[in-house]
């Protein structure tokens, strides 16, 4: 799992069947100390995160194993919105 931060959202209005219904949200993935990696994505959101949230993101396979993707062609899903990382 990576950490990310959620800059936008994706519209499309024309796309497979099976992702009607589904947000997909633009995610800058982040470092351990939170600054940005360069990688951005777009992730199928499981939790309600919006626009500046922390999020916990989950890739390829394992982000089939939700109910909102399972049986979607998603490689990407927001699985948490992050509280708080504390770092010893």
């Amino acid at each position: 799992m990576t950490i990310g931060l959620v800059s936008g959202t994706v519209a499309a209005a024309h796309k497979d069947e099976t992702l009607r219904g589904v947000t997909l949200l633009v995610v800058q993935e982040l470092d351990l100390l939170l600054s940005p990696t360069g990688i951005g994505l777009i992730a199928a959101d499981c939790v309600g995160a919006g626009r500046g949230d922390l999020v916990m993101l989950t890739k390829g396979t394992a982000a089939l194993h939700t109910e909102q993707t399972a049986g979607r062609p998603i490689d990407a899903a927001v699985v948490a919105i992050v509280d708080k990382i504390e770092i010893d």
